[in-house]
């Protein structure tokens, strides 16, 4: 079932009326509760709590430049949000080696996604069969 919004005077759906005031909060518990520990290339920022609770660790949290998407988190970031590593990637980055690849988002649904030959967007030619598929049957 899809969602109907309304307009509202300043020409934005109430959906997005509802993502504003929601950002806005969340800006607010940020800038009040937590403190900047870092930054990434994607211009991601990296927060933890000022006061923890109690018998818990502080919680932490990334603040998503642009769209909202996880797997814009890169690996050494991924790791300290969730407790695997204690402290926050240094500044200029771990040591890489050769094989090593940068980090990308998820790409799927964007021009850049991965199509495999034969894919429709990429000229729809697959391959000939070659009859060596034998379907199952239940015997």
């Amino acid at each position: 079932m899809r969602c109907h919004c309304h307009k509202t005077k300043e020409g934005q759906t109430s959906d997005e009326g509802v993502a504003n005031t929601m950002d806005f909060v969340t800006r607010l518990f940020i800038r009040f509760h937590t403190r900047q520990i870092g930054s990434d290339a994607f211009g991601n920022t990296y927060h933890e709590e000022k006061k923890a609770r109690a018998n818990k660790p502080p919680r932490r949290y990334v603040r998503y430049n642009g769209i909202v998407e996880a797997s814009k988190v890169p690996a050494e970031w991924h790791g300290w949000l969730h407790h695997t590593e204690e402290s926050p990637p240094p500044a200029d980055g771990y040591d890489r080696h050769g094989w090593q690849q940068d980090h990308l988002p998820n790409l799927t649904g964007t021009k850049f996604a991965h199509r495999p030959a034969g894919h429709v967007l990429k000229g729809g030619k697959r391959a000939a069969a070659t009859g060596d598929y034998e379907p199952w049957s239940p015997g």
